[in-house]
């Protein structure tokens, strides 16, 4: 990621948020709605009802394809499936591993589908550069506006990229996940679908209507948080709780059993949407999906639109049969669903 907004610190880190804020504030996000429902639509449209799908699988393709259309202003079908085995090793290169405690580890066979990436990096940069961009209002654009240099601006688009579109992705498969296994849910989240949406696509001002739909999607991300820890580095030399930490010790923190600490969550384990009913209030910091402070996720709200949209439309169009439910949790870039959501979808 090397100067991605994800791993700079101190004051580069603010300026590079500050350039990327706008195409992620909370006003841009209606003029994206559209996008993330047609997106939705054309993976949907290679579903044959009563086939089988693995949700982490297709929901990456959705996430790839909002991704790219909302926030880069490119149609990535073209490239999917040339790029696809890249991405997938990008997200590998970041996950954690010895890495995480031995920072010198080398990481091996990963330049070759890196590259790839790079090259389609540098090729959407020089082709905006050759467009008339002015007036445009899609990250790529803003950036090269705001008069980063190419190599910079490759690094927020390798880090939204990936970074971006896998903690959708396994927010997605995690919902779906649960939805199959909890019928009762399934069934007044569609019947919510149906009665607000009236059998057509959503509309911005409808979101706010699909009230137990975010309770789906809260829950959700409480119990599988992607981004499932929180990793800092202390600037100085700290005292907390009894524990001495030297300045420059890293320290993990875990968003997953924060979020499942019985103390906070009565019979955290359950799937419990009403947990976030309208009036529910919850202890500061007990619930960190998107993190927390002056480096919670840029993303959050461009994450929970997304969300809402798709399983809504996905709602709409199919009805799903979970195939297999030893799915477990795998601590990967985030925490995604291993070995997948096999679901069996049937058309409406």
């Amino acid at each position: 990621l090397r100067h991605g907004v994800l791993v700079e610190d101190g004051e580069s880190h603010d300026a590079i948020r500050r350039a990327m804020n706008p195409a992620l504030h909370r006003r841009m996000l209606g003029g994206y709605v559209e996008a993330m429902w047609r997106c939705a639509d054309q993976v949907m449209d290679g579903w044959h009802g009563g086939g089988v799908f693995d949700m982490l699988v297709e929901m990456r393709r959705v996430a790839l394809l909002i991704l790219t259309e909302t926030l880069f202003g490119v149609d990535f079908t073209p490239d999917l499936r040339r790029l696809w085995p890249g991405v997938l090793r990008a997200v590998r290169y970041i996950s954690p591993g010895p890495w995480v405690v031995w920072r010198g580890l080398s990481h091996q066979g990963y330049d070759h589908n890196l590259r790839l990436i790079d090259d389609y990096l540098y090729r959407i940069i020089a082709q905006r550069r050759a467009e008339d961009y002015a007036g445009r209002d899609d990250m790529l654009s803003l950036l090269i506006a705001g008069g980063m240099d190419d190599d910079l601006i490759r690094d927020q688009l390798m880090t939204m990229l990936i970074a971006g579109h896998d903690t959708s992705t396994a927010s997605l498969a995690w919902a779906l996940y649960l939805l199959g296994a909890n019928s009762d849910a399934q069934a007044r989240a569609r019947a919510e679908v149906d009665g607000v949406l009236a059998g057509e696509p959503p509309q911005p001002s409808q979101l706010g209507d699909l009230v137990y739909v975010g309770q789906v999607i809260d829950e959700t991300l409480r119990l599988y948080p992607p981004i499932h820890l929180g990793s800092r580095v202390a600037a100085q030399d700290l005292e907390f709780q009894g524990y001495r930490i030297p300045a420059g010790q890293r320290v993990l923190y875990s968003i997953y059993l924060t979020q499942r600490h019985p103390d906070y969550w009565p019979d955290p384990a359950r799937f419990d949407p009403e947990r976030f009913a309208p009036g529910v209030r919850h202890e500061p910091y007990t619930y960190l999906p998107f993190g927390g402070g002056p480096r919670n996720c840029l993303g959050a709200a461009f994450a929970q639109v997304e969300t809402k949209v798709v399983l809504a439309r996905i709602l709409q169009r199919f009805g799903l049969e979970l195939m297999k439910d030893n799915v477990h949790p795998h601590m990967g870039a985030t925490l995604e669903p291993a070995p997948g959501v096999k679901v069996r979808v049937r058309q409406r």
